[in-house]
């Protein structure tokens, strides 16, 4: 699963074989959820404070999630993302 972003212990990741609605992956400590792109819905098991700092990522980087989103569908080379800071 290509890797698109880290920071804070959080990893976020997109498949390539996926399946609608477009969303992405979350682990953090052994926890994990999806992210759906476009509404920020999070699915899953994740402390409070990693799902704040997922969803304060999320709603910087919505246009580059959607970009990859179709890059996976496309079997296409992911893009990184810029991290949270």
């Amino acid at each position: 699963m290509p890797e698109i972003s880290r920071f804070f212990g959080i990893v976020i990741t997109m498949y390539h074989r996926e399946h609608g609605p477009p969303h992405f992956h979350v682990r953090y400590a052994g926890h994990r959820a999806t992210v759906r792109i476009e509404d920020g819905f999070v699915e899953g098991e994740l402390p409070r404070r990693a799902v704040s700092l997922v969803l304060e990522w999320w709603n910087m980087h919505r246009d580059e999630l959607d970009d990859n989103w179709e890059r996976a569908l496309q079997k296409r080379p992911l893009e990184p993302i810029q991290p949270l800071e």
